[in-house]
């Protein structure tokens, strides 16, 4: 099973690059965390948020792994524990489907996303730059597959 991180916006801060690739190196080989930036729709003076999310939502469909599970990363989801996320991961290891998550640009999903999840995941209340969802993400990935293998990194 690998996991797939999709998410809008290229040319990210040296931090956050490094900060991905930190967590997503870590990951056990039989879960690997591989990430897919997509091009933003247009963003410039005068153009239509509403319609840059719909070219956003028709890039990250058109990128997701077949089969496979879809969660979105979205403000409405459900929040997770770390150990019910570690669950997770081991019901998907056992399933043996691709997983992708799917972070939108800085309007958020469009319907059509939230509409192919199979479960939307909320990181925090509070709001979060969508750059920083890539690193807090692959954190807790880490952080739930050390939980899989038995290691106290989780405290």
């Amino acid at each position: 099973m690998r996991l797939h991180l999709l998410a809008i916006g290229r040319k990210m801060p040296d931090w956050v690059a490094q900060g991905f690739r930190t967590y997503a190196e870590r990951m056990p080989k039989e879960m690997p965390l591989l990430l897919r930036e997509l091009s933003s729709g247009d963003r410039g003076k005068g153009a239509n948020p509403a319609r840059a999310r719909d070219v956003e939502a028709e890039r990250l469909l058109q990128a997701l792994p077949q089969p496979g599970r879809v969660v979105c990363l979205d403000q409405r989801g459900r929040q997770q524990t770390t150990e019910a996320l570690a669950e997770r991961l081991s019901d998907w290891r056992q399933d043996g489907r691709d997983v992708a998550f799917i972070v939108g640009g800085p309007d958020g999903l469009a319907r059509p996303c939230l509409d192919r999840a199979d479960e939307s995941w909320s990181l925090s209340r509070l709001t979060l730059p969508h750059m920083l969802v890539r690193v807090l993400l692959a954190e807790q990935l880490y952080r739930g597959s050390t939980i899989l293998a038995g290691h106290p990194y989780h405290r």
